[in-house]
């Protein structure tokens, strides 16, 4: 990079550079990399890798620079390293010659061809002794490079495979070739950023890019398929064109995150490509979701001050709801307009950046040059109101009248209760059908508006659906009528109605019950077809707002969880039959069935803990037939309960058994599995007796979970993990809260923080165990009871005769 005769500031020094001169910069290493010298065998020395991580403000670090996303420039690209290493870089390797250095010691100095104009924090390197595999795309290679071991074993090939079709797919898509002459995808050992699409030279964490032998009956390929998209489908949007600053990172991670789907579809044409975004991207961001978060996808740059916020913007909002505000405009587009106006964005601004309104300048453009798509407003002014406010709208239809209604939504709203309002509406694009016919598009851009179309006649035969495909940023509800001949529809012939839509169906009147939009009898009506439900991605989002361990342990349940437990149980027969023979007889069918993969382990968690007799019986079988026979696995995506429910269901000689092999295994990841497993014993002297190894042990072996939490999950562990921690206080402090491996590892599922066992000793009981005695924790249960019992809302069930149900307490979990 020519810096000329410039001054730049890095952290608090000034360094004046010149054309000629040098800079030696100090690194700073994750992790301890090891001076190699001599003529070692092998097994006397640890191997080294190296490699960067610019994104998003940490060129700076490395080398001086404008480091800013808009202030572009070329690299030329030196590295220096031992002969035994291999060094790679964003672009392919220029020369290599030899360098001795003042001990005598001889190097090998690799230089790379120049790179485009691009962004600093796209600049990689890597100095590794990988092996790798490759193949030619189009004329241009592409290498996967891993651990030799991996390499020989073939884990690399499934992504060498797909990553050349995914390159062609997206170059005929958006007409426009991918401009370097080379691809490197480097697997690190660990990655704590999952992957980086660094231009030329992309970086994944291993486990999410190698695929090992007994994977093949997991989601493992469709992570790999999905994360290898993104990172592809960011060498357009992100390093050819990139957002001006970070504000608008969604431009980057919004779009690659929706042309993931896209490719998906391309290599698995057969999956359903609506329940998919639906499962992956939208019900997690509808969650979180809501009109009082302060998190718009698009920020204001005045919004910043420091340069560590720039990393909260690498969140939910920006990768799934800036994907949802993609799908949604290209929803109410068509296919033509909405490619056009992308190629010819990124044509515009190709090796530069560029800003949100650019974006829409150009779908304006494309819009303005054909008469078919008539837009109620421009595409500026629809897409700010999404993309500049938080939260999404709650429509309302009622199809007595036509009339509908959006309001903002909110968590737990409350009637009567003056809400903060958004001073704007959002201007919502409608597709619908009606009796199973798709209508035209209509578009709501007022707080209310009539639509006499909609207006539905006495017939048992009409029904509307609002929301076609779930492609709109958004929740249904409808008046008492528009439900009730949805419900009856459903138990007439639910096949009627597509299952994308028996899913939102289900979802949205759930959420709405919840945050008390509508009664729960009215969700709850929605299920009484559920005997005839073969969607299994159905089913998953009755079980998970239905059955919780929460429900079925919370003593306040204790009389509705019979009557719940029948109802289920009734309905969940026929689809358990499909599943559990599949099990039985030839669980490999299940293998490229993605949405299966990641719902069965609910419905066999579901089955189990209503007690469906056959449930646990085929995981007493499938336990004693692993425990006998090693080589029998247990089918992957049931796994986790499988475990679970064989030491539930056995003795301290199974729970033994279970701990030996814990404590001879290596493999991460089944680690957790066992651990958990081993809390959900029955025994109240066996968890008390794994409380005491996990506190007593040193080191912990059980480094991977946080034993206490599990324990105290259930039914029986809560009281056992609540006296635990009251009598062996010092010792949790000292030996596992001071554990912060435990409590503060990322990208995994723990409610702890700093706080660990304290947390859930204050939910449980309140305040700290130094406070309490025996007596006073009794006391303080009682008082916290009283007080804390809530209203009939959320969580009440009810039941064919509506029955209500106060919704649970606060449990244990955070």
């Amino acid at each position: 990079m020519n810096t000329g005769d410039s001054e730049q500031q890095l952290g608090c020094q000034s360094i004046a550079l010149t054309p000629a001169g040098h800079l030696k910069k100090q690194f700073h290493f994750h992790g301890s990399p090891s001076a190699i010298t001599g003529n070692p065998k092998p097994e006397d020395y640890k191997w080294v890798l190296l490699a960067s991580q610019m994104e998003p403000t940490f060129a700076r670090n490395v080398f001086p620079c404008f480091d800013e996303p808009a202030l572009k420039a070329t690299f030329n690209i030196t590295v220096i390293h031992h002969p035994n290493y291999v060094a790679l870089s964003n672009m392919p390797k220029l020369g290599q010659s030899e360098k001795e250095d003042v001990n005598g010691s001889k190097w090998t100095v690799t230089t790379f061809y120049t790179t485009p104009r691009m962004s600093t924090y796209l600049a990689s390197f890597a100095i590794c002794d990988y092996d790798h595999v490759s193949r030619t795309e189009r004329g241009k290679e592409i290498r996967i490079w891993a651990r030799k071991d991996a390499i020989a074993n073939g884990n690399a090939d499934f992504a060498l495979n797909i990553t050349g079709p995914i390159f062609s797919f997206l170059e005929d898509l958006l007409n426009i070739s991918y401009p370097l002459p080379k691809t490197d995808i480097i697997a690190l050992p660990v990655f704590d950023n999952r992957a980086m699409e660094n231009w030329g030279l992309m970086v994944f964490d291993e486990s999410l890019l190698l695929l090992q032998p007994d994977d093949q009956l997991t989601e493992k390929k469709m992570v790999i398929s999905y994360l290898v998209s993104h990172e592809i489908g960011h060498q357009w949007f992100g390093n050819l064109v990139t957002m001006s600053w970070w504000n608008n990172i969604w431009l980057n991670e919004g779009f690659a995150s929706y042309f993931e789907f896209g490719v998906i579809h391309y290599l698995y044409p057969k999956l359903p490509r609506n329940e998919i975004f639906f499962s992956n991207i939208l019900h997690d961001v509808l969650k979180k979701d809501h009109a009082l978060v302060s998190r718009a996808v698009s920020t204001k740059l005045e919004n910043f001050t420091e340069t560590n916020e720039i990393n909260e913007l690498f969140d939910l909002f920006t990768y799934n709801k800036g994907a949802s505000m993609a799908r949604m405009l290209a929803s109410f587009l068509n296919e033509t307009i909405f490619i056009s106006a992308l190629k010819s964005y990124l044509e515009t601004f190709a090796y530069s950046n560029a800003e949100q309104d650019d974006l829409w300048r150009h779908f304006q453009m494309a819009i303005d040059d054909q008469s078919e798509i008539v837009l109620p407003a421009t595409v500026k002014t629809i897409m700010d109101s999404w993309t500049h406010q938080s939260g999404f709208p709650v429509i309302t239809l009622n199809i007595s009248t036509g009339v509908m209604k959006q309001e903002p939504f909110y968590l737990g709203k409350v009637k009567n209760q003056t809400l903060l309002a958004h001073n704007d509406t959002w201007i919502i694009p409608i597709l619908w059908i009606k009796n199973g016919t798709t209508q035209s598009l209509i578009w709501l851009d007022k707080s209310s508006k009539v639509f006499p179309e909609m207006q539905v006649s006495d017939s048992d035969h009409d029904w509307v659906i609002l929301n076609l495909n779930m492609t709109g940023y958004y929740r249904v509800n409808y008046d008492k009528l528009g439900w009730k001949k949805l419900n009856q529809q459903l138990e007439k012939d639910p096949k009627a109605i597509p299952a994308i839509h028996r899913l939102q169906l289900i979802d949205d009147a759930f959420s709405l019950s919840k945050n008390n939009y509508i009664e729960i009898e009215t969700a709850l009506d929605l299920t009484k077809y559920l005997a005839e439900e073969d969607e299994i991605i159905v089913w998953h989002a009755v079980l998970v707002n239905l059955v919780t361990r929460d429900l079925v342990y919370d003593v306040n349940n204790y009389d509705i969880y019979p009557l719940l437990k029948k109802y289920l149980l009734k309905r969940l027969s026929s689809i358990w039959n499909i599943y559990s023979t599949i099990i039985r007889e030839n669980v490999a069918a299940l293998q490229d069935d993605y949405l299966v993969l990641i719902s069965l382990e609910k419905l066999f968690e579901a089955a189990c803990l209503l007690g469906l007799e056959d449930c646990l019986q085929l995981s007493r079988e499938l336990f004693k037939n692993w425990t006998n026979h090693p080589e029998n696995e247990i089918p992957y995506p049931i796994r986790t309960v499988i475990l679970c429910y064989g030491i539930a269901l056995g003795s301290n000689k199974e729970w033994d058994f279970l701990l030996n092999i814990y404590m001879n295994n290596t493999n991460e990841e089944e680690r957790i599995q066992f651990a958990y497993a081993m809390s959900c014993s029955k025994e109240p002297w066996i968890l008390h007796r794994y409380m005491e190894y996990a506190v007593t042990m040193s080191p912990s072996i059980f480094n991977e979970r946080n034993i206490i939490e599990d324990v105290a999950e259930s039914e029986v562990g809560r009281y056992i993990a609540k006296d635990f921690l009251v009598n062996n206080w010092q010792a949790v402090w000292t030996t596992i809260i001071g554990d912060s491996d435990v409590y503060n590892r990322e990208n995994r599922n723990y409610r702890f923080t700093d706080c660990g066992a304290a947390a859930v000793f204050q939910c449980h009981v309140g305040g700290t165990p130094e406070a309490y005695n025996s007596s006073q924790i009794t006391d303080n249960e009682e008082r916290k009871s009283e007080n804390q019992k809530p209203k009939c809302q959320d969580s009440c069930m009810a039941m064919e005769k509506h029955i209500i149900l106060c919704p649970l307490p606060l449990h244990i979990r955070m």
